[in-house]
This record gives structure tokens, C-alpha cells and sequence, in this order.
């Protein structure tokens, strides 16, 4: 069955469809999490979750199909397990037995930045965590840490970049952040 007449048929409410594509591509998407510290149980419930998630979008009137349905399945599923496996390592404090080498060095990365930024002044350090991991605007950083306003904010976390940039550059090598 073509990918277009799959498509059209669950934009027609048709759940055999859906069956279809979750037989055709189950062991791939199953493949995908067992190769990347997870089991099949916690693959079944991803590949479940992306395949919901392909259906909501699949039926919106201004859905439009760029890739093959596999590959935005695939796609899907490679995100929520990125997501679970982040979870996961915050859970825990660990990280996952056979982890994908990407994610180690992205982990390793991080400890370097966060050690630098526990080297910061006080305010520096929570203009960078507001903004990088919180997600506050520069008008909610202002506001907490009593900023006359955004652009004050906004002024004040380019300086501490500029300083946490200085301050990595003096500690580690370029390639401890190069592939």
C-alpha cells in the first residue's frame, strides 16, 4: 500500500490503516530503542505514543506528508526516546547502561559548562540558569533579580556569556567541545 493512499484513508477515520503501518514498522522502531539502552516493552510503549501522535497530525486539514510515513514515524520515535532517556538520566542522576556515544559526550560537555557557571559571580550564575534552563524571559529575570528591565537583563547575560565563554576557553581545549 502507497504512502498517499495511507494517508488518505487515516484522514478518513480508517484504523486498519493505522494497523498496517504499525505492523510494517515495528521492528524497525523496536531496533531503534533495544540499540539505544532500551528494551522492548519501553519500544513497544514509544512506537505506541508516535504513532497517536502521527495520527493527531495526520488528520489536521493542513497536514502535509514531507517524508516517507516511516521515516516521520521513525522521526517521532527518535525524539520521545531522546525525551525518556533525558527523564531517565535526571531520575536518576546516572547515565544508562550503553547510552549512544553522542549522548555521553553531550553529557560530558554539559558537566564542563555547569562546572564553569558554579564559577560565576552569584548573579551570573542566575541570569544563565534562568534564561538557558529555566526558559524565563529577560523580563522575568529582571523582575526577579531586580533589573531596572529586559534590556538591563538582557545586557547583563551577554557579559556573563561572555565571561562563562571566557572562562571555558581558559580551562579546556577547543577539542574537549569538538567531534
Amino acid at each position: 500500500m502507497k504512502d498517499s493512499e495511507l494517508l488518505k484513508r487515516i484522514q478518513l477515520g480508517d484504523e486498519t490503516a493505522l494497523d498496517y503501518i504499525y505492523k510494517k514498522n515495528y521492528r524497525m522502531m523496536v531496533r531503534l530503542i533495544t540499540k539505544n539502552s532500551g528494551n522492548e516493552e519501553e519500544a513497544k510503549d514509544i512506537f505506541q505514543e508516535a504513532l497517536i501522535i502521527f495520527w493527531q497530525k495526520a488528520t489536521k486539514p493542513d497536514f502535509v506528508l514531507t517524508a516517507k510515513i516511516s521515516t516521520f514515524i521513525y522521526s517521532i520515535c527518535q525524539n520521545l526516546w531522546r525525551k525518556e532517556l533525558e527523564r531517565k538520566a535526571r531520575l536518576t542522576d546516572e547515565i544508562p547502561e550503553g547510552l549512544d556515544y553522542n549522548t555521553l559526550e553531550q553529557k560530558e560537555r554539559m558537566a564542563i559548562i555547569n562546572k564553569c557557571i558554579n564559577n560565576l559571580g552569584e548573579t551570573c550564575r542566575k541570569v544563565l540558569s534562568y534564561y538557558y534552563f529555566d526558559g524565563l524571559s529577560m523580563q522575568e529575570i529582571a523582575e526577579r533579580l531586580g533589573f531596572a528591565n529586559a534590556d538591563t537583563a538582557k545586557t547583563k547575560k551577554y557579559k556573563c556569556k561572555k565571561e562563562l565563554d571566557e572562562l571555558v576557553k581558559s580551562k579546556y581545549k577547543a577539542t574537549d567541545f569538538l567531534d
